[in-house]
């Protein structure tokens, strides 16, 4: 089993800032890619950012320039700063994890999902 506790998420007004945190725990052997997505109420989920074991980072288009994804090894947790924030940014936001157990089970989990608003 892999848990995944998100934090960070909250009310903001344009322009402002938050840090984003998922922290992973249980089985994992090895990390591989760990990533931001959100999905906005009526919409569908998008991929905001990802961050590979490289480290590599690709962003989605309307969030370059803005957001940071970064990831600590040592802590098995990914961020995601966010600045500049837009009301558009408004969403629940999940971090994904990619990752391999000891007996090299591959698994793919979701963190339960933290609510960013942007509004004035």
């Amino acid at each position: 089993q892999v848990q995944l506790v998100e934090s960070g998420g909250g009310l903001v007004q344009p322009g402002g800032s938050l840090r984003l945190s998922c922290a992973a725990s249980g089985s994992i052997f090895s990390i591989n890619a760990m990533a931001w997505y959100r999905q906005a109420p009526g919409k569908e989920r998008e991929l905001v950012a990802t961050i590979t074991s490289g480290p590599s980072t690709n962003y989605a288009d309307s969030v370059k320039g803005r957001f940071t994804i970064s990831r600590d090894n040592a802590k098995n947790t990914v961020y995601l700063q966010m600045n500049s924030l837009k009301p558009e940014d408004t969403a629940v936001y999940y971090c994904n994890v990619k990752s391999y157990s000891r007996s090299w089970t591959y698994r793919d989990d979701w963190g339960q999902g933290t609510q960013v608003t942007v509004s004035s």
